[in-house]
């Protein structure tokens, strides 16, 4: 495993396991919102690993964050060419040490579980379903909605060395008592 200013990177293996582990969830994500290929590809996102994240995108503590960039369209500065660019930053530092402290889980089972969350997010922000910009209190709310529609979609497949990680997750399916009112 590599290390970049000390921080643990992914392997080239790993790096496959992950590519892997987001073409699943891709597909996965595409078929639950039963978006069609040319209406996922309008979704403009990008998944990328510790080596390639900018100082400001690595956090400690998380497993992944999303960030919103405006975008432009080729030829065209101007408001109307302007889109939402959202990046998965996976935060490899954080995913291994949890794979060192949890004995039951496997890499690509745990990053299809992160990978998934974080598109249900990328849908759920490009369909107007919830807004990027929200009160600590919502965004508790969104993650509660968004770790209930990740269980759903994964338990309806068959990925070995999945349980463990759903069990991990399913706390974050209900309120956390005293932070989240209503």
């Amino acid at each position: 495993m590599k290390c970049t200013n000390r921080i643990e990177t992914f392997n080239k293996q790993q790096i496959q396991t992950i590519n892997n582990a987001v073409s699943v969830a891709e597909e996965l994500v595409s078929n639950h919102f039963k978006m069609s290929a040319s209406e996922w590809l309008h979704r403009r996102y990008d998944v990328k690993t510790l080596t390639d994240l900018a100082p400001n995108e690595i956090v400690h503590g998380p497993f992944a964050q999303v960030i919103r960039y405006v975008g432009y369209q080729r030829d065209s500065q101007l408001a109307p060419g302007s889109y939402d660019f959202y990046k998965i930053c996976l935060q490899d530092h954080a995913i291994l040490a949890a794979l060192r402290d949890e004995p039951n889980f496997r890499l690509m089972p745990f990053a299809l579980y992160i990978v998934t969350h974080e598109l249900i997010h990328i849908v759920r922000f490009s369909k107007f379903l919830q807004n990027f910009v929200a009160s600590a209190e919502e965004k508790l709310r969104e993650e509660t909605r968004v770790h209930r529609l990740t269980q759903e979609i994964l338990t309806r497949i068959n990925v070995s060395g999945l349980s463990p990680v759903l069990l991990f997750y399913s706390q974050w399916q209900n309120p956390i008592e005293g932070l989240i009112c209503g």
